[in-house]
């Protein structure tokens, strides 16, 4: 069987971690040329070790700021001679704090550095990558979340800032029609390193070891999986390679389930 992204180059944000390693992991498994963007240097360097050399290039850097995505679409030209794909995927978390739990004077400060990178990182990638995606008809894929649909996917930071995600994939697949195409994916719950950004930190809920997460995790989606990033990974196969091609404005639920749980038991008034 030919592999389903054999001569592509793509760009991913966020790909030394968690769900986004395994995407270039998996893009790489089917024929694929990837450059990384992520701004952790130690990661980009373990993984540049542990996968093929030849076919991936890491560029260390910001995805909140226009020069870092332009050199990563740069690099990727550079070393493969064309884009294909870009895949924006580098994201943070509001650690489940909610609204209640929020001080005042923190709000400001997580909006901006959730929604810069939710949010504006993806807009900066899209729009360094769109030249080159031009040149090839080629697609973007985004991940977004079952918190971008759902409720207590997170706090209202966070959910907020998913709800964006979907309406930039919708709006982009509208205007980049019919020359490219623009997906998305949402994962659910996952074991990941995802990190909570540093001004909620000290009023986050997440739960504090992997054991923990994991039952959290299976409690909430009907087929009672705690999911880890290579169970995502197909879903961005399918909708960066030829496989996609009548697919744009979509978005793949990769949650477990979430949209059938039905209703949930009522709660109590507020006093």
């Amino acid at each position: 069987m030919s592999k389903w992204l054999e001569g592509k180059v793509a760009v991913v944000t966020g790909g030394a971690s968690g769900i986004g390693r395994a995407v270039v992991h998996r893009f790489l498994e089917e024929g694929a040329k990837v450059c990384v963007l992520d701004r952790n240097g130690d990661r980009l360097r373990q993984m540049s070790v542990a996968m093929s050399a030849e076919n991936l290039v890491a560029v260390q850097g910001d995805v909140t700021t226009l020069e870092d995505n332009r050199r990563a679409v740069q690099a990727a030209v550079k070393s493969f001679d064309k884009l294909d794909v870009f895949v924006g995927n580098a994201g943070v978390f509001d650690g489940f704090v909610t609204l209640e739990r929020l001080p005042e004077e923190t709000i400001g400060p997580a909006f901006d550095e959730i929604f810069h990178v939710n949010v504006k990182g993806y807009l900066l990638g899209a729009k360094t990558a769109l030249p080159e995606l031009l040149k090839t008809s080629g697609n973007m894929v985004f991940t977004t979340s079952a918190a971008g649909f759902y409720p207590n996917g997170g706090g209202p930071l966070y959910t907020a800032s998913k709800h964006a995600v979907v309406g930039l994939i919708r709006q982009l697949a509208s205007e980049l029609a019919p020359s490219i195409r623009v997906n998305g994916v949402a994962p659910g719950g996952t074991i990941t390193d995802l990190g909570t950004v540093p001004s909620v930190k000290p009023h986050a809920a997440v739960p504090p070891d992997v054991e923990s997460k994991e039952a959290l995790i299976r409690s909430r989606n009907p087929l009672r999986i705690a999911m880890r990033p290579d169970d995502h990974a197909g879903a961005y196969v399918l909708l960066a390679s030829e496989q996609g091609k009548a697919m744009t404005g979509e978005i793949i639920h990769s949650d477990g389930g979430w949209g059938v749980r039905g209703f949930s038991q009522a709660r109590e008034p507020r006093s």
